[in-house]
């Protein structure tokens, strides 16, 4: 059995003062897929590099912004930063490991909601992403994209789809790239284990208490190959802890 948790720590010092080495050492996953690292690698608490994890990171060339890392506790036959786009790269938002059976990615999209240009490079990172994830669809190779994807695919992933229908995140075009993706041959493991399930959220607003009374947002994936979703057996958002404004999403697989 692996168990692999996704979760974006919205900054790991911050999330380390806020107690991410309790959640670590309660929940115990195998891989853990980290995005917004916001941090060097030298920045990392030591408390948390001491932990029986191999720790590999891909940080952006701007400093405090973004990245992304991977913990595992089984060393990875191999580990390949970012998906060979430039702009992408320097932003520090995909890395990979790969083992024996299978391979996972930690993947931060661009969010959209800071104005037009960035939303423009959002759907940029979206149109080059999913040439990047077709080219391990036929590979004999289970993969699994484990990460904030900035966008909730269907009205009940968003606690309010009338009103927030012409946000970024839950645009046409961005739910239509969710369809597309997947239609190329990946399954999103989480809700294909919650089918129909409404409440389920990953990602809170901090403002008006939207975690207390659940008014969130799934932006929060594994998107896998297929027989790798046949793997799942348990799938969990882990609410209880409070060390972001995400919440980590956890599946193990029997690998």
């Amino acid at each position: 059995m692996v168990k692999i948790s996704s979760y974006n720590v919205n900054g790991i010092r911050a999330a380390h003062r806020k107690g991410i080495h309790d959640w670590i050492e309660e929940s115990d996953p195998d891989i853990i897929c980290i995005q917004e690292l916001r941090a060097e690698p030298e920045q990392i608490p030591a408390d948390l590099r001491d932990l029986d994890y191999h720790e590999y990171y891909h940080t952006a060339e701007k400093k405090g912004y973004s990245g992304v890392a991977i913990l595992s506790k089984e060393e990875p036959i191999r580990v390949e930063e970012g998906m060979g786009v430039d702009w992408v790269d320097s932003e520090g938002r995909v890395i990979m490991a790969e083992y024996e059976k299978f391979r996972v990615f930690s993947v931060y999209a661009p969010s959209g909601t800071t104005g037009d240009a960035r939303q423009d490079m959002k759907m940029d990172f979206l149109e080059k992403f999913l040439d990047f994830g077709k080219s391990f669809v036929d590979d004999e190779k289970e993969t699994v994209f484990c990460g904030d994807f900035n966008i909730c695919h269907t009205e009940i992933d968003i606690h309010n789809p009338k009103q927030n229908k012409n946000t970024s995140g839950f645009l046409p075009e961005e739910r239509e790239w969710v369809t597309e993706f997947l239609s190329t041959g990946y399954e999103d493991v989480f809700r294909r284990m919650h089918e129909g399930v409404t409440d389920l959220y990953s990602w809170w607003s901090y403002r008006a208490a939207s975690k207390e009374r659940n008014k969130g947002w799934r932006i929060d994936y594994h998107l896998s190959t297929p027989g790798l979703k046949k793997m799942a057996t348990e799938a969990e958002i882990e609410m209880k802890w409070d060390l972001s404004d995400h919440a980590p999403v956890t599946i193990s697989y029997d690998i």
